[in-house]
This record gives C-alpha cells, structure tokens and sequence, in this order.
C-alpha cells in the first residue's frame, strides 16, 4: 500500500521488486532490507531492521567485485584490482547505485527520518543497497546478485577509470616506498588551526626517516592525502 512519507511518495516492496526486477521468492526478506531502525522504533509491528542484512551483503558484494574484476582486467595488477574493488565498494559508489535505482523510493523509514532527507542521505541509500544484495543472496544464492550488480559495475568501472577516482595517492605513494626498500611512509600533523567547527590541519610524510611532501585540509585523512599527493608529485610517479 502505498502511503506518504516526508515529501517523497513510499512504494511498497512489492512494487519496488517488479520496477528493479528483483527476483524475489521471499519478499519478506527484501521489506527487511529496505527497513531502517528509525522505522523499527515507530512500528512496533515491524520484525528486524536492515543491519544484519547489510552486514551479509557487504561480504557479499566484496567477493562478487573482486572476482568480477579479476576475470573483467586479466592483465591488471593487484594494486589496481584493490583500488579500483574499493571505489566500487565504496558508500559513495553505491549511494550512486542506490540513487540511479530510486530505492530511497522504497525504503522504509521513520516519519523523523524522512522528513530529515534521510531517503537522499548517502549512508542510508549505500547501506540500504548493500542490504538488499545480502536478501537478494539469502533468496536465491549468488546468480541472482551478479544479474542484479554486474551490469551497474560495468558502467561504473569505465566511470571511476576515466576520472580517475581509483587514484588513492596514499596507496601508490606506499607502493613505490616498500619497492624500493623503505617500508611504508610515516605520516604525522605538523600543525592544526582554526576554531574547532572549522579546524586545519596540516600533515607531513616521510620516507625512510626524509620529509617528502606536506598537505593540508579539513580533516587529517584529507590533509595526508594531499601529503601524498605532493610527494608523489616531488618524485615524478603518477
């Protein structure tokens, strides 16, 4: 039954399984999928939420995106096959998923929740996605997962390559350090700035005990990166 929920129009499971064409036998399964826990704690009637799920799909979608790529780039390197399975595993790619798909469409969630945005909000859609690729492989094992992913992969793939967004300047820069001998780089904060809504954060590399490159940003993950990114400059290594 179809009802209104924030300022999107819910679908039903049933309805969102024909649109997707999702072969469910248990539809019970994908209504748990797309359950959020805020939905859990306005309906008491409703079982389990979609954790577990998620949970299950994760491991799921790791194996199936790493043997896809495997038999997809035979020639490619490991290093590459890992960027480029953590891109496409990533919650931004599958938030992606997730909206090319509208499931946020679908997803059942408290009355707080959607009026808040959570149908757009990246972390729900990405988890929700992985959700329903853990029901989908309760309800019919791994076939079913690979019609349903393999195609979505194979147009993001050609996406993330041609934009580079598997470049991880972290990952290479550790790469071209332990090959020549000198272990994994060391990153430290040299300095941080700013009122705390609004700090700065600035972090220094070294290699084999040698400063290589500074970055800065907004977090410390960021500010590494780009770190690693002016080391990688500074040595030539794209």
């Amino acid at each position: 039954m179809e009802q209104e929920q924030g300022s999107l129009r819910e679908e039903s499971p049933q309805e969102f399984a024909r649109r997707v064409r999702l072969p469910f036998v248990n539809i019970g399964l994908l209504t748990r999928a797309l359950t959020h826990r805020s939905y859990m704690n306005e309906h008491k009637e409703a079982v389990e939420d979609n954790e577990r799920l998620e949970f299950l799909g994760d491991a799921v979608l790791d194996f199936l995106v790493g043997a896809w790529l495997y038999n997809r780039f035979p020639e490619m390197a490991e290093g590459q096959l890992t960027r480029l399975r953590a891109a496409l595993v990533g919650n931004q790619e599958l938030a992606d998923f997730a909206r090319n798909l509208e499931i946020g469409m679908a997803m059942r969630l408290g009355r707080g929740e959607a009026e808040n945005g959570g149908r757009d909000r990246p972390a729900l859609l990405g988890a929700t996605f992985e959700a329903i690729v853990g029901a989908l492989y309760l309800d019919g094992g791994i076939q079913p997962v690979r019609s349903f992913v393999e195609p979505l992969l194979e147009v993001a793939v050609q996406e993330i390559m041609a934009a580079r967004l598997d470049h991880d300047p972290k990952s290479l820069l550790q790469e071209w350090s332990q090959a020549q001998g000198y272990g994994p780089p060391i990153y430290r904060t040299a300095s941080d700035s700013g009122p705390d809504h609004d700090k700065c954060f600035e972090v220094a590399v070294a290699i084999n005990g040698q400063e290589c490159g500074r970055g800065s940003g907004h977090s410390k993950q960021t500010a590494a990166k780009a770190a690693a990114q002016t080391a990688l400059d500074a040595l030539g290594i794209e």
